[in-house]
């Protein structure tokens, strides 16, 4: 067993749940990333084997026919998967989001209708908060739903969203006005929206599109869409938790979630980034000994490690908070924000290690150095975080002067 990333005081389910999915990646993901990868083809089989594992719905509860784990069990086993490829975690976390608010904000009806086929993969969720022109500024969305007897009539254009063509179930953040006033404030106006689509392309619906994927630099295979709604009817009854105006807590909450995610995610792919350093340094040979033992070299492999092993810690505590139903904004921002920018670094020092090679498409590095930017954005940014961890540390430590 390695010594970094270890996790204290985990139940025998928990380790068993763990190690079946190191086994997995392992055998499964890691030989077949690069080909993946670099072809953006959609991981099927890889989906299906994690279907079968019961992994969509580890967070389900069990009366709904799923494995009732916690949130730190979600996220450490979506480090084991990051480690292997990012895009396969991809694949569960909106997946995972949307079954965390069904479960804390749906209504009985809601979560009996959606919850024991999410467990099966049979309803894969996805997320869809960001627009074209709205960066962080959630309260500015302009995606906009009218009522219209029983049904909600959607306008608006969704924009970086995760699993937007191969899931059939969508959370998706919309402006609603009624039974507001004037003087109310803007994220008090936003309703969450459960969307039912077929999976694909084009128009899937009447007056709903999902125009193609979004090539990108990296965190391929799995699907980035956009999604434009012109006079979409969506049925009033699915209106997460059966309440107008609750959308912006309901998502929240799930970005909570998802940013524990993304720091999980980092956390992965800097364990991956140093395994495959440490066994470089220790294979390539330069001045006649292997350059783990020129202290340069030696040097940066501590740094790495150290950094890998905080940025699991704190990944570890705002997961261990979220489950314990204390508040953890300020120390999910934390995490995230550490765990993306300590990935960052020791995936860059990764590829140092390895040199010209690093460069080469042949080389797993060059995949990660590829994949680690993306998660300085996902779930907001940096800098978002340090606004995130500020107003909660003011909050807490308001002078008394």
């Amino acid at each position: 067993m390695p010594r970094l990333a270890q996790t204290a005081g985990l139940t025998d389910v928990q380790e068993e749940i763990l190690s079946t999915v190191r086994a997995f990646v392992d055998k499964e993901i890691i030989p077949h990333a690069q080909a993946l990868e670099h072809g953006d083809t959609y991981p099927a089989d890889i989906v299906e084997g994690m279907k079968e594992m019961g992994l969509f719905g580890l967070t389900v509860p069990e009366e709904f026919g799923g494995l009732g784990e916690s949130l730190l069990t979600y996220a450490l086993v979506v480090e084991q998967i990051a480690r292997g490829w990012m895009s396969v975690s991809g694949v569960i976390n909106t997946h995972f989001i949307v079954a965390h608010m069904l479960k804390q904000h749906g209504t009985p009806e809601q979560k009996r209708k959606y919850l024991p086929r999410m467990a099966t993969g049979e309803v894969r969720g996805s997320f869809s908060m960001s627009e074209p022109e709205l960066g962080s500024d959630v309260a500015a969305i302009r995606t906009r739903a009218k009522r219209d007897g029983d049904e909600f009539v959607v306008d608006g254009q969704k924009m970086w969203l995760t699993n937007g063509g191969t899931s059939n179930l969508t959370a998706v953040l919309v402006r609603t006005d009624e039974g507001t006033e004037d003087a109310v404030r803007p994220h008090q106006r936003l309703t969450a929206l459960l969307v039912e689509k077929p999976e694909g392309y084009g128009e899937v619906a009447p007056g709903l599109t999902i125009p193609g994927k979004i090539d990108k630099m990296g965190y391929k295979g799995v699907d980035t869409t956009e999604m434009v709604f012109d006079g979409h009817r969506v049925p009033a009854g699915q209106v997460l938790g059966g309440e107008v105006g609750r959308g912006f807590g309901h998502m929240m909450d799930g970005v909570e979630v998802g940013r524990v995610n993304v720091a999980a995610r980092a956390c992965g792919i800097a364990i991956r980034a140093f395994e495959l350093a440490v066994d470089y340094a220790q294979q390539r040979t330069t001045f006649g000994k292997p350059i783990a033992e020129h202290q340069a070299v030696a040097f940066k492999l501590a740094e790495m490690a150290t950094k890998v092993e905080a940025a699991h810690l704190m990944m570890v505590n705002a997961a261990r908070l979220k489950d314990s139903g204390a508040r953890n904004d300020v120390e999910a921002g934390m995490a995230k924000l550490i765990a993306s920018e300590y990935c960052v670094e020791v995936t860059q020092e990764a590829f140092r290690i390895h040199g010209g090679y690093g460069y080469s498409k042949e080389y797993e590095i060059e995949r990660l150095m590829r994949e680690a930017p993306f998660l300085l954005i996902g779930e907001g940014t940096s800098e978002i975080q340090k606004t995130i961890i500020s107003r909660g540390l003011l909050r807490e430590y308001r002078s008394r002067g």
